[in-house]
């Protein structure tokens, strides 16, 4: 078996989660994906399988699309609803029009702070491995470059939001960096990841349904092709 499976990953389970039950189910060790999405979060996992690992790099540097929901009024230590809250603070009248200024700021390239709560290794550590056991971690930003930042709904203290994005942003930095700019701080509640590179969540199916014709070549992964099972 070779190929890439495109799953709808559900909430609650890790993206390694369903890395193990693909190895488990067809018997396979040589399973890996494209791209981690959080726990919490759902939508596009891209997994690859046999010799389609060989393909992770390409996906993990492909541009990005997700659905996010912001909340205004609460921040977290985790950025999302997962961690403790740190503060509360009242939303006011934000009209549309100020939200949009705001959604504005961050489009193009722009620095992004990595999060204490993320897989970067520091000192062979992973940092939320440090955070959670209450060690400083150093700040550190990059440079991300946000496509689009779109208002698909706004019924406040929510804010629905549609993000295009390039490899390696944090939609959690930048809902907490939204809030921030809109003066009342806020975190990311739900987030549902839409595509990656040229594959999309329309074409995705649940884990539990996963067949061998479900894989899709590599040899194209612009145009992927149905391989046979």
């Amino acid at each position: 078996m070779n190929g890439l499976l495109l799953i709808d990953k559900p909430a609650g389970i890790t993206s390694h989660d369903a890395v193990d039950w693909i190895r488990r189910r067809f018997q396979i060790r040589r399973v890996g994906h494209g791209g981690t999405l959080d726990p919490a979060a759902t939508g596009l996992l891209i997994l690859l399988v046999g010799e389609a690992t060989r393909q992770a790099s390409t996906l993990l540097g492909a541009d990005k699309s997700y659905r996010a929901t912001l909340r205004l009024g609460i921040v977290t230590d985790t950025q999302d609803g997962e961690g403790k809250i740190l503060q509360t603070r009242p939303v006011g009248q934000l009209s549309l029009d100020q939200i949009q200024q705001a959604c504005a700021r961050f489009q193009g390239e722009i620095q992004q702070k990595i999060p204490a709560y993320s897989t970067v290794r520091i000192q062979g550590k992973r940092s939320y491995e440090l955070a959670r056991a209450g060690i400083p971690i150093p700040a550190r930003s990059r440079t991300v470059r946000i496509d689009e930042l779109k208002i698909l709904g706004c019924s406040l203290p929510d804010l629905d939001l549609e993000i295009r994005c390039s490899k390696g942003t944090y939609i959690r930095t930048l809902c907490e960096d939204l809030g921030e700019a809109l003066g009342c701080g806020g975190h990311l509640a739900q987030l549902r990841r839409t595509r990656v590179g040229p594959f999309s969540i329309e074409e995705a199916i649940r884990l539990e349904e996963v067949q061998p014709g479900h894989l899709i070549s590599v040899k194209r992964i612009g145009h992927p092709e149905l391989v046979e099972g």
